[in-house]
């Protein structure tokens, strides 16, 4: 068997279970995205360039944390870093997320759908109001 599968093996209950590492979360900007906290600075950083303490209070977490997550998020190229002075500034990077967007465009023809769809029934319930 390969040597990055597992396998559980309880054989006398027919119980056969195969484990599949999961990919490291700083492998590349999907798995780092997976991260809740990670969308949550990621999307805080959109709006642009901040200190290290600007996302510990706005987002409410411990600095440890804050600074572990923009490691991953700098090493897969979702935010740049400079320093200025004492202080780091992280800023998101667009051509790093460009790959989390085009993946994503593939599916807006469903949401496009949707919204028509919805666009449609308000429509017909307006019709429907004023007739009576």
């Amino acid at each position: 068997m390969d040597e990055k599968f597992r396998c559980l093996t309880y054989s006398h209950m027919g119980i056969y279970i195969l484990f599949m590492p999961r990919a490291a979360s700083n492998s590349d900007a999907f798995n780092a995205v997976a991260e809740p906290r990670r969308r949550e600075i990621l999307e805080y950083l959109a709006g642009g360039e901040r200190a290290v303490g600007d996302v510990v209070v706005r987002l409410r977490m411990e600095q440890p944390s804050v600074s572990k997550h923009l490691k991953v998020l700098r090493k897969v190229g979702l935010v740049r870093v400079r320093r200025h002075g004492r202080q780091m500034l992280y800023q998101a990077n667009a051509e790093g997320i460009r790959p989390l967007y085009e993946w994503t465009k593939t599916f807006e023809h469903l949401w496009a759908h949707q919204l028509l769809r919805i666009k449609q029934r308000a429509e017909q319930k307006t019709r429907d109001s004023e007739k009576s």
